[in-house]
Formats: structure tokens, C-alpha cells, sequence
């Protein structure tokens, strides 16, 4: 029965030419079931010592990265390691003492998140894994500096345009992790698994 079935969906998808929406349906089935698996297991995957200290360690990076890029560019705005806000000491923060407002890099803003979710998108969608040894890692180096320049941006719209603040993170940096990943998935698609599935039928048909 699942055989049949699965043969069926098959049989629709090449009646009418819906490779390319089937493609962006793993690839986006995939991000969603592992973006509801870390919302619901979060607590337990960081209250493994590694993972944790990973996620730390991650962030501190990402803050020193975006810390030397804005000195680079000679941005007004100062650094602390630990600083004490409303009460609560906050890590890695970047503050503009001219309107009290301020960045800070935690756990959260890591991008473990997107390392784990990208990590598992390739692993489990399909192409040649001789591509993937170097994709995967050349993903995650990508996601890695997107973060950064999306702190730098938020420390930008701290000291520009605070009341913008909460806009800009919720609805313009943070989903433009996905466009990226979107746009490296695409890449990989067209680039690596497309062609690797056309080529054994060109030679197919060549041979008939």
C-alpha cells in the first residue's frame, strides 16, 4: 500500500512537471520538522554540557567577529563582556549610552540553530556525499558570517533607528538566515543533485 502510494505521487508529480515544487517541499519539510523539534527539545539538547558550552563559545565568537568589524569601521558604540541591565547581567553586549540602548550576544543569537538545522537539511536531503564533505562545512561558514552582519546590523539599528528595533530583528534578520539557506539549497540543487540525476540519463539515452 505505501509502495502504491508513493508510486501514485510519483506518477502526479511527472504528469504535470512538479519536480521543482516537490524539491522546495523536502527542502522546506525538512527545515520545519527540525525548527519544531529544537523548539520543543531545546532545554534538553543544552542541558548536554558540549552542546551548551558550544552554544557559548559560538556566541562569544560571533561577538568578538562583530566587535572587531565595528571597530574597523570606527562605530560608536561600546563593548562589554558582562554588563549589568535592569538587574540581570547580560553577555557580550554592545551599548550606546546615547539612548541606553544595547546588543546582546547570547546563546540564543549563536546560530547554533541554523548550524543544526542546515546540517541536517543536507544530510538528509539527497546528493552525492563526496559534495557534501565540503557543502556542509562551507554552509555553516556562511550561516556563520550572515550572523555576524546580522549583529552588526542590529547593533546599527540600536544606535540609527531604535524604534525600529524588535521590527528589524523579528521580520528582516531573522528570516534572512533562511533566505540564505534557501539560496545555498538552490545551489546545491541545481549545481550537485540535478545534474548528478541528469547525467545517467543523458548516457542512457545516448546508448539507445
Amino acid at each position: 500500500m505505501p509502495g502504491k502510494l508513493v508510486n501514485s505521487i510519483n506518477s502526479f508529480i511527472k504528469k504535470y512537471h512538479l519536480d521543482a515544487f516537490k524539491d522546495v517541499a523536502i527542502f522546506m519539510i525538512i527545515l520545519v520538522i527540525f525548527h519544531f523539534l529544537w523548539k520543543q527539545f531545546v532545554g534538553d539538547f543544552f542541558s548536554v554540557a558540549a552542546i551548551s558550552n558550544s552554544a557559548y563559545w559560538l556566541a562569544n565568537m560571533v561577538y568578538v567577529q562583530s566587535n572587531w568589524l565595528l571597530g574597523l569601521f570606527d562605530v560608536n558604540v561600546t563593548p562589554f563582556e558582562h554588563l549589568s541591565i535592569d538587574g540581570a547581567v547580560k553577555q557580550n553586549v554592545f551599548y550606546y549610552a546615547e539612548n541606553n540602548g544595547y546588543v546582546s550576544v547570547n546563546r540564543s543569537c549563536s546560530g547554533m540553530k541554523q548550524f543544526y538545522q542546515w546540517f541536517f537539511l543536507m544530510v538528509l536531503y539527497p546528493g552525492p556525499w563526496k559534495h557534501k564533505l565540503w557543502f556542509i562545512p562551507f554552509g555553516l561558514f556562511t550561516i556563520h558570517v550572515v550572523n555576524v552582519l546580522r549583529i552588526i546590523t542590529m547593533v546599527l539599528i540600536t544606535i540609527n533607528l531604535p524604534e525600529h528595533w524588535d521590527f528589524v530583528h523579528d521580520y528582516v534578520v531573522r528570516p534572512f538566515f533562511y533566505v540564505v539557506m534557501f539560496a545555498l539549497w538552490v545551489w546545491w540543487n541545481e549545481r550537485f543533485y540535478l545534474k548528478k540525476k541528469t547525467v545517467p540519463a543523458e548516457s542512457q539515452s545516448n546508448n539507445n
